[in-house]
């Protein structure tokens, strides 16, 4: 187990972000010293971590941990007081926000946002507007992967359930074709036979179809679940990073850290 100063660290198209696929269990995102602040407050410490391609990497802690800044920084959102971020080895720390899709990151925060008055179908269509043409079969592998939302594609937004929202924010944040998928608790307030479904989802996409998936949860026990790296942030800080495997199985970290 390694701490914080020792970090170990879809694409659905070939054609998927800025281009070129990164080889499995090659580093893809890179944090260096992030450190980021809401007026006198750090929210971030020098955060250092990496995300391989290919891989889950799961970000966990308790409320107030700086999860949620660490994805908002990274993709533009926040700015960071120091610190730099790398995207396929291209530094992307000042790049503009609607720059990230194109270079292949896409964030989906927390809170499902969905445009209540518009189709299942018309939501997912809003996720490739900037690609120009996207075939039909690229919808298709969407409703594929997420059936439920499938069933419902001429339904407005606002009928759907939790969970069907969060398949559907997933589903358009995948039609932008990322090299990385940046998630903010996509269990939250989800009943854990939902939460299980999602992460289940997210597994195969990674595993079948190359996403990387940079992850943050809350809950830790599903997070590690289904991802292959897990980082721990306390207080703004990397507490320790190591395998999801040898984290589960430390009692002593997850009960200081972790809750379970």
């Amino acid at each position: 187990m390694t701490d914080a100063h020792g970090s170990t660290s879809l694409s659905i198209g070939a054609d998927a972000g800025a281009g070129a696929r990164t080889a499995p269990g090659t580093a893809l995102l890179e944090v260096e010293g992030l450190t980021s602040a809401y007026g006198p407050v750090r929210a971030l410490d020098g955060v250092t971590l990496s995300a391989e391609a290919g891989r889950i990497t799961a970000v966990l802690g308790a409320n107030g941990a700086g999860k949620t800044t660490l994805l908002r920084t990274i993709s533009g959102l926040v700015r960071p007081v120091a610190g730099r971020v790398t995207l396929g080895g291209e530094d992307i720390t000042r790049a503009p926000v609607e720059a990230m899709v194109g270079k292949g990151m896409a964030h989906v925060p927390e809170g499902r946002g969905v445009i209540a008055e518009l189709t299942v179908d018309e939501n997912l269509r809003v996720g490739s507007l900037f690609r120009g043409k996207v075939e039909k079969s690229e919808f298709d592998r969407v409703y594929d992967t997420f059936p439920r939302i499938a069933e419902r594609r001429d339904n407005p937004a606002h009928t759907l359930s939790g969970g069907e929202r969060q398949m559907l924010v997933i589903g358009r944040a995948l039609l932008a074709q990322p090299r990385i998928l940046l998630l903010d608790e996509p269990s939250l307030g989800l009943a854990p036979r939902i939460v299980a479904q999602i992460f289940g989802l997210l597994r195969k996409l990674v595993d079948s179809e190359g996403l990387s998936v940079l992850l943050v949860e809350q809950n830790a026990r599903s997070a590690l679940s289904v991802a292959d790296v897990g980082v721990v942030l306390n207080l703004g800080r990397v507490v320790v990073t190591d395998q999801a495997r040898t984290l589960m199985a430390d009692e002593g970290l997850r009960h200081a850290y972790l809750g379970f």
